[in-house]
């Protein structure tokens, strides 16, 4: 049998072995009431490396019965997608001439699981589309991209997204725990069982510093374990360190350094710091970031941090990215750099970003409130007769507000 990494053999089998993603999986929250009721979706897992999207579509297929079919966007074409529906388009008719039981097996849900949906191009999502809404296939995908951005609104319509997030530390360390534990019965034969502990421990220390390395990645964490374990047949902060320096055991761009080397980015930017934003761009470059993923942030860094102070940095953003979108890959290299650096020189003004951000908390506090009749649509004539739009003028008093009556006086916009 093929060798079997750690990280798959300690995977939960159920919901009560599963850690992490209380707010979608704990009592009465909105996954487990589906799993328990059988009334599974077509839906969209979006999340960082590690926090259980896999583990957690396939525990909904266990636990409602139905077929597990997993793929990678990566390599994955429409022809498996035909390939599966043909098999499922098969199974339907031989439910046909089948005894009740075997029926009963025919009428079992599938469940495509696909893995980094993001990496699926326009015309492989319309391929997949009418399948999906005819019940056909019951979609679940994996991304860490914003699937607002990487997945068609035709296609995106028809799941819900359940947005998971990166692992607390306590989470890490149950997760390390159970690792510890399943190497601790690997190792040691059974009539030895009393004297495990003494030959392989892991210290709260060596712990702590793993906790801390796998940035809320529970993969990370696990095979960071199993690789020390194999080289050097013992857990501490010393050969956890030895085996992230080895060359061949450094974590992927989509993991922890991922991450990491982004928030160094925007923070140079940030800082007007253009040396350091141009050497964590060629980092990425080099290491095969998608260029619309580096593009896509340089957008959002244009109106949060950059703002009113220069307007024109968002028409900058937007055409770089454009141009990666347009050109790729060598050349798009050159469009990334010119606005780095026009991001990074540019004058910094967070107003804008964080005044919507203070009324955007009025919002959620005071929900809907009263809009004034002054300002209020009044397209037929019962409503004229309620005073809606009364008194309302092209170009009012300055002094003038037109917000509800319980936030006048809010100044949320402070230049």
């Amino acid at each position: 049998m093929d060798y079997q990494p750690l990280a798959d053999r300690i995977r939960p089998k159920n919901l009560k072995e599963f850690i992490g993603q209380s707010h979608l999986v704990g009592e009465n929250k909105p996954l487990r009431l589906a799993i328990e009721q059988d009334n599974i979706f077509s839906m969209v897992f979006w999340g960082p490396p590690g926090c259980g999207k896999t583990t957690l579509a396939k525990i909904i297929a266990e636990e409602t019965g139905s077929e597990f079919i997993g793929l990678s966007a990566v390599s994955a074409s429409k022809s498996d997608i035909r390939k599966i529906v043909s098999s499922i388009k098969e199974r339907e008719k031989e439910q046909l001439f089948s005894n009740k039981e075997k029926a009963k097996d025919n009428n079992r849900k599938t469940i495509l699981f696909l893995d980094e949906i993001h990496r699926f191009n326009k015309a492989q999502q319309d391929f997949l589309l009418p399948y999906v809404e005819d019940g056909t296939l019951t979609l679940i995908g994996a991304t860490t991209e914003n699937p607002s951005f990487e997945v068609i609104p035709p296609l995106l319509s028809r799941c819900r997204v359940f947005v998971l997030y990166e692992l607390t530390s306590d989470e890490i360390l149950r997760v390390i725990n159970r690792a510890l534990d399943l190497l601790l019965f690997e190792r040691i034969p059974p009539s030895r069982e009393k004297s495990r502990t003494q030959i392989i421990s892991m210290s709260q220390d060596a712990k702590d510093w793993l906790i801390g390395m796998a940035n809320g990645d529970a993969r990370q964490a696990v095979t960071m374990m199993e690789n020390a374990y194999r080289l050097y047949s013992k857990l501490t902060v010393e050969t956890l360190k030895e085996t992230l320096q080895s060359k061949f055991l450094r974590f992927d761009k989509q993991g922890e350094e991922h991450y990491n080397t982004i928030s160094a980015f925007i923070k140079s930017m940030r800082a007007s710091d253009v040396d350091a934003a141009l050497y964590y761009l060629a980092r990425m470059v080099d290491a095969g970031e998608d260029p619309l993923f580096i593009a896509r942030r340089m957008v959002v860094f244009a109106s949060e941090d950059i703002g009113m102070a220069q307007p024109t940095a968002l028409v900058v953003a937007n055409d770089v990215f454009r141009a990666c979108e347009t050109i790729g890959y060598p050349e798009c290299q050159e469009n990334l750099a010119a606005g780095v650096v026009y991001l990074a020189k540019a004058p910094k003004d967070r107003s804008a970003y964080d005044a919507y951000m203070a009324a955007l908390k009025d919002v959620k506090e005071y929900g809907n409130l009263p809009i004034p009749l002054k300002v209020r649509n009044a397209p037929t004539k019962l409503m004229k007769d309620l005073g809606y739009g009364r008194g309302y003028e092209s170009y009012p008093n300055k002094n003038e507000t037109f917000l509800p009556e319980k936030l006048k006086g809010r100044k949320y916009y402070k230049p």
